[in-house]
């Protein structure tokens, strides 16, 4: 699929946008502007991949704008997506540690801009400065409780609360009723996300209808009340709305 890298030019945004990470956030200046300076742009077309399952990571990559759909492949052949990231997010960042091969494939669902850096990079940082080295750690850490409460989510909701979940972790808390939201990507992608076939998907969220008073419509969808979406959710769960947020 189409795409193209840049090196780029003005690395005062790059700077500010490597500061805003909490991986950057603590390096010395002079090496937040050697990453900067290593930095380049990508913009990719839906379907556009950054990287495949066990490919050498040469690159790791923070997503500017747009969705990326992380994946593996099954035994015998098919996709399954373990989980859905946008603007703010590293990704392949973590192969470095794991024989710098990535355990996982990254593709474009929709148009993406990406800051891609290299690996080699990151690897020198992590041996020489041991601020980067406990920021990584905390990365990790992150991603570690992420995926608990990704496991708990699997083996305690039905597959309507995880639906209901998922939409609780798109509302502003303090926004003021009815609170409208858009879907940020296709249906069919946030089924593959929560684990469920399409019509699964397509049966939890009609009983979701039926059991509260959230209203869908294409990929608008009305939260009338919060508290009732919440208490509908969260009794499966061992975390209160609005969860801690653990992207990262």
């Amino acid at each position: 699929m189409a795409q193209t890298a840049t090196a780029y030019r003005d690395e005062a945004p790059i700077a500010a946008l490597l500061e805003g990470q909490p991986l950057f956030r603590g390096m010395s200046p002079e090496l937040r502007a050697t990453f900067a300076q290593a930095a380049q742009l990508q913009s990719l077309n839906k379907g556009s991949v950054l990287f495949l399952q066990d490919d050498e990571a040469e690159w790791f990559y923070l997503i500017v704008s747009g969705w990326v759909k992380l994946f593996t492949e099954t035994m015998d052949g098919d996709e399954a997506v373990i989980d859905m990231v946008s603007n703010g997010h590293l990704i392949g960042d973590s192969a470095i540690l794991e024989d710098s091969i990535h355990s996982f494939g990254a593709a474009a669902v929709e148009p993406v801009k990406a800051l891609r850096l290299p690996s080699s990079l990151l690897k020198q940082a992590i041996t020489d400065d041991h601020k980067t080295a406990l920021a990584m750690l905390g990365a990790l850490s992150r991603h570690r409780k992420r995926q608990s409460r990704e496991i708990e989510s699997l083996t305690l909701q039905n597959a309507s609360q995880r639906i209901g979940c998922f939409l609780l972790r798109l509302c502003d808390p303090n926004g003021q009723m009815p609170l409208e939201l858009t879907l940020p990507y296709d249906k069919s992608l946030i089924a593959a996300r929560l684990g469920m076939k399409s019509e699964t998907f397509s049966r939890a969220l009609n009983k979701l209808r039926k059991e509260t008073t959230l209203s869908i419509k294409g990929s608008m969808v009305t939260v009338s009340d919060l508290d009732e979406l919440s208490v509908y959710v969260c009794s499966a769960c061992s975390n209160e709305f609005p969860c801690k947020d653990l992207h990262g």
